[in-house]
């Protein structure tokens, strides 16, 4: 059954409304940085020195550089260790505790940030000591993010393995290759993109995080994120919209390649199966 005329005006009408609900803030938070009055929401022309002002604080570019970091370190961790959870949750039918390692590879996804910063919290004092492990700092900061961010990798990889299809494993191994060699050369290709996914869903985590770095986040280590939180509380600063608009063009660019080089990767993967299916013909 077609949708008449009005349902159609009133599905594009919701979707434009959906549209600029979620971009329009992102959209008149880009404009607002090219503001030149010190207010941030009052509009006095155009300039770009709140860039300039924006490279010139050393605290804000400390505080970016330390989150960069923690944020590469704990998605790369977090991938590892997802693939690995993810592996032993599709590929193991059954083992004593599998209940109860899944339960306990999800239970981030659940439970509220505040209850994870303070478990990590009262780990590393009272077990830090003892494994040369600080409190607080970067080390602890990095920790707390990989505890969070692995389960979200495990999800998302774990979606991708079901789907996959093992007659491609099991005609590798007939032809005489071990697991190891299948994973690397066969499984590890196709599910490459949920681990970009993953990947890139673990550093965006670890890069947005305030509430469990504030728990074990050190004086050398301020994040970026809490930064922007403490110099908000005081009001926002046209630098503050500078640093937005830096960050959105850069999550846009990334993006953008990425999409890029997994259509490539897809149109080659499509060519090559034409190309063998007329082989075969």
């Amino acid at each position: 059954m077609n949708p008449t005329l009005g349902q159609r005006i009133l599905r594009w009408t919701v979707l434009a409304l959906g549209y600029v609900f979620l971009y329009l803030p992102i959209l008149l938070l880009i404009v607002y940085s090219f503001n030149s009055s010190r207010l941030a929401t009052v509009w006095a022309g155009f300039s770009t020195k709140w860039y300039g002002e924006l490279l010139r604080d050393r605290q804000i570019l400390e505080a970016a550089w330390v989150s960069l970091r923690i944020a590469f370190w704990t998605a790369t961790a977090a991938t590892a260790i997802g693939t690995l959870g993810a592996m032993v949750m599709t590929r193991f039918r059954r083992f004593p505790g599998k209940t109860v390692f899944g339960a306990l590879i999800t239970a981030p996804l659940v439970m509220p940030e505040v209850i994870i910063g303070l478990s990590i919290l009262l780990m590393l004092v009272s077990a830090g000591a003892a494994l040369g492990i600080p409190s607080k700092g970067m080390v602890a900061i990095w920790i707390a993010h990989v505890t969070l961010t692995v389960s979200f990798v495990t999800v998302v990889v774990s979606s991708r393995l079901q789907e996959l299809d093992k007659s491609l494993e099991e005609a590798a191994m007939d032809l005489g290759a071990n697991r190891l060699k299948v994973f690397f050369l066969i499984t590890l290709p196709i599910i490459a993109p949920a681990l970009v996914s993953g990947w890139l869903l673990a550093f965006t985590l670890s890069l947005d995080d305030v509430v469990i770095a504030s728990f074990v986040a050190g004086p050398d280590s301020t994040t970026l994120p809490i930064k922007v939180f403490s110099s908000v509380r005081l009001g926002v600063s046209p630098k503050i919209n500078a640093l937005a608009t830096l960050m959105i063009m850069a999550v846009s660019v990334a993006a953008v390649i990425g999409w890029w080089l997994m259509f490539r990767d897809e149109q080659r993967r499509q060519r090559d199966m034409q190309l063998a299916l007329q082989e075969n013909g």
